[in-house]
């Protein structure tokens, strides 16, 4: 309906459509039987993934029955349920949720020894869709690739009749894909690592120092699994030790990159699981209790993080939605006051209603004084408004900010007359420009002479 917005990554390539295909289909499909409602937009694809993830558990259950026997694979598959990171991400339509999975998949694939179940090109062919899908799922599996070429007695036959076929199927569509939407050819990958690797400007979205994912990444994700994984890689038969390298090496890599998240370390989680499920098999007496311990300290995060924790920008998206529905759509101009992308835009929208929100693309020019719009609003909020508001007519009809904002541009809601219309409980630890409440402000009619 040529609406929407695409961010700055859009328009510098750095992003492929292969991912984004996949849910437009499933709009499309949503269409074709009328049933495209913005409920449904919403939750298809989040159910899609669900659906996924049940199936990567399965497999990485059957992986390790196959290795080694039910009980073990039972409690690999205790433990997989049991994270409270997974069950915060496996829904979630990020990349890293699709590399991940996709990561799972392959390792049910991966020649590891004493598998049957071992299919190079299968393997290969699912690395690559992720790679596609995100360029950084390359990361754990070099060392994997590589243990596996040493060991390989036909080299040459793996290089010619798997790797080269599945590297120029994958990367080919790819291209394709992304020729038809970018309109020119772009390599996508290629822009995504000189960004992020070469002139390193993903700094500009915070930096870490080099250990944060030993002292805090790791630990977190894994949270009451970490004595249960170390004591599992001790425990651990040899054959496993490619995994745990594997979990070492991708810690490495990231750290090496100033910018850290925790999402970023989520598809080696599943390795570690692996470890985790050893550990659980060899507590026999203690079995029980430590399975208990598992699960109740778990229950506990992942329903905080997934049902309660920074829940306001989705509510928010539903106050917004409902004027879709009014008469007043075509005058309505909503203005996203937040840090960047701290709420969903028009897919929880699906409708042509006139939103902004703050942008904060990278300094690309090389600029040394450089200051993305957010930062500018920002230091100085109330002056930014009056300046970029100076005539009432450009005056946006809903301003959605945090609850910390409030205070500072009082004097501009009131002289403007704006009025709360809601509020929309957001985080219990609020952090520097984000609040505990996220406020909706209407501008009263009898102002807009």
């Amino acid at each position: 309906n040529n609406y929407g917005y695409l961010t700055w990554e859009w328009a510098n390539g750095l992003r492929g459509y292969s991912y984004p295909l996949i849910i437009a289909s499933i709009y499309k499909a949503l269409q074709l039987v009328a049933k495209d409602d913005v409920q449904l937009l919403i939750w298809v694809p989040r159910l899609v993934q669900a659906v996924l993830a049940a199936f990567a558990d399965v497999k990485l259950y059957s992986l390790v029955r196959h290795l080694e026997n039910a009980e073990i694979a039972k409690c690999v598959y205790f433990c997989q349920l049991c994270s409270w990171f997974t069950w915060y991400s496996c829904t979630r339509t990020l990349t890293n949720t699709m590399e991940t999975l996709l990561t799972i998949f392959a390792l049910s694939y991966y020649p590891i020894k004493g598998s049957k179940m071992g299919s190079s090109c299968k393997y290969l062919a699912l690395i690559a869709f992720a790679i596609v899908i995100r360029p950084t799922a390359i990361i754990p599996w070099i060392p994997l690739v590589f243990s596996h070429f040493l060991q390989e007695r036909r080299k040459a036959d793996l290089i010619l009749h798997n790797c080269i076929p599945v590297g120029l199927v994958t990367v080919g569509t790819s291209l394709i894909i992304d020729r038809v939407f970018f309109g020119e050819w772009v390599l996508v990958q290629l822009n995504f690592l000189k960004f992020n690797v070469l002139q390193n400007l993903g700094t500009f979205y915070g930096s870490h120092p080099w250990h944060w994912y030993f002292t805090q990444g790791l630990p977190v994700i894994l949270g009451t699994h970490l004595p249960f994984f170390i004591h599992g890689c001790v425990l651990a038969p040899k054959r496993y030790r490619i995994l745990l390298l594997a979990v070492i090496w991708t810690v490495l890599v990231y750290s090496m990159l100033s910018h850290k998240e925790f999402r970023f370390i989520y598809p080696v989680l599943p390795f570690c699981m692996v470890f985790c499920g050893y550990s659980l098999k060899h507590l026999k007496a203690w079995k029980t209790s430590a399975a208990s311990f598992l699960l109740l300290s778990n229950l506990l995060p992942a329903l905080y993080t997934g049902l309660i924790h920074q829940r306001g920008s989705l509510d928010v998206m539903s106050h917004i939605q409902q004027l879709c529905n009014s008469s007043y759509q075509s005058q309505a101009f909503v203005f996203i006051m937040m840090p960047c992308h701290s709420t969903p835009f028009y897919s929880h929208v699906h409708c042509p209603l006139k939103m902004r929100f703050l942008q904060c693309p990278p300094d690309l020019t090389g600029k040394e004084s450089y200051m993305d719009e957010a930062d500018a609003f920002y230091s100085n909020p109330l002056g930014w408004l009056n300046k970029e508001f100076y005539n009432d007519t450009l005056l946006p009809s809903h301003l959605i900010f945090f609850s910390v904002l409030e205070q500072e541009i009082s004097s501009f809601l009131a002289l403007r007359g704006y009025k709360k219309t809601a509020t929309v409980f957001h985080t219990h630890v609020p952090q520097g420009r984000v609040g505990s409440h996220i406020y909706i402000y209407r501008k009263k009619n009898g102002m807009n002479h």
